[in-house]
């Protein structure tokens, strides 16, 4: 079992919103160390707790700092940019980090509708021309002609997919699944975003309708899953009190920093939002590294898989580099 880290450099209450982003770096190192195999980060637009806006940015700053990780995006939302734009992005880290880059794609905004418009003014029906730019991001990366256009710099002369960056489709919904298996590409299910719900019709979906590529003749699917371990399950689960406030105020659309978990239990939750984290909490991954690596070892053999992406929320930065580091020796990751 491989494992592998998206980090969304999230605001915490009281520290600057650059605070995030350099946890971000300190955390891409950490886990290298710690053997993980990719360091995945995401692209939110005005969202005041997630706060990576620019994942090629700070993949250029993880790769410089970093030498054995892959380094991704989780990814760039391809609606907002020209594909020939990207495709250069990415040829530039490949040429940085010559082996190392991977480039996941997804079709959502990742920000509200105004927020969209802002990025691309031509966003109305952008996300419907998906296929084509996906289609066109696949051979500017790789190095093809594509309307006469090249995208540099170009991989070295009979590189092979060694010095390609790696595509990767992403999504929650049957949609990304089967335009991933059209266009024979990895597939990543965003399995925290709605805990679960629908991953197996999307992998049955996915590896039912792959289509073989040259780089990729089988299907190739991971999930991310959100978890959080630490020494015992009474501190794992106060830790957790942060993302479980987070995620009722966001359906109440009151967004802001992760707030911290001392906070949170003196103030308590009502009776109603008590009863409407129950089912959350039964689907969460949250607690020991005996408890967790058994549940999450679990789901990988249900669902056919040999690699899981590990997202984690803490605001104390050490509890989250600790639960890295539990979770790496659970599965003997650990250099």
């Amino acid at each position: 079992m491989k494992l592998s880290v998206l980090d969304q450099s999230v605001a915490v209450e009281g520290r600057g919103q650059d605070h995030a982003l350099r946890d971000t770096l300190d955390l891409a190192i950490h886990t290298e160390a710690l053997g993980y195999h990719r360091f995945w980060v995401s692209e939110h637009h005005g969202l005041p707790t997630i706060v990576g806006s620019a994942p090629e940015i700070l993949m250029a700053a993880i790769a410089a700092r970093t030498s054995r990780i892959r380094v991704g995006s989780a990814g760039v939302m391809l609606p907002h940019y020209a594909a020939l734009k990207v495709a250069e992005q990415f040829r530039v880290l490949d040429a940085l980090a010559p082996g190392r880059i991977d480039l996941g794609v997804g079709r959502a905004p990742g920000s509200d509708g105004r927020t969209a418009r802002a990025l691309n003014p031509n966003s109305a029906g952008a996300a419907d021309d998906f296929p084509n730019q996906v289609q066109a991001l696949q051979a500017w990366t790789r190095g093809e002609v594509l309307g006469g256009i090249h995208a540099h710099p170009e991989p070295p002369s009979g590189s092979g997919f060694e010095r390609v960056p790696e595509l990767w489709m992403l999504g929650s919904s049957d949609y990304g699944a089967q335009l991933a298996a059209h266009l024979g590409l990895p597939y990543a299910f965003a399995y925290f975003f709605m805990d679960g719900q629908g991953v197996e019709q999307a992998l049955a979906l996915y590896r039912e309708l792959y289509q073989p590529s040259d780089r990729h003749p089988k299907p190739h699917a991971t999930i991310c899953v959100w978890a959080l371990v630490a020494g015992t399950d009474a501190e794992a689960q106060h830790h957790a009190l942060s993302r479980d406030r987070w995620r009722l105020d966001r359906q109440l659309g009151r967004l802001g920093p992760l707030r911290w978990p001392g906070q949170i239990a003196a103030q308590g939750f009502t009776d109603a939002e008590t009863a409407q984290l129950a089912p959350m909490r039964r689907r969460a991954f949250v607690g020991t590294a005996a408890k967790v690596g058994a549940q999450l070892r679990a789901l990988a053999a249900e669902l056919q898989l040999d690699e899981l992406v590990v997202n984690t929320w803490a605001c104390d930065v050490g509890v989250r580099r600790r639960s890295y580091e539990l979770l790496a020796h659970e599965f003997g990751e650990a250099a």
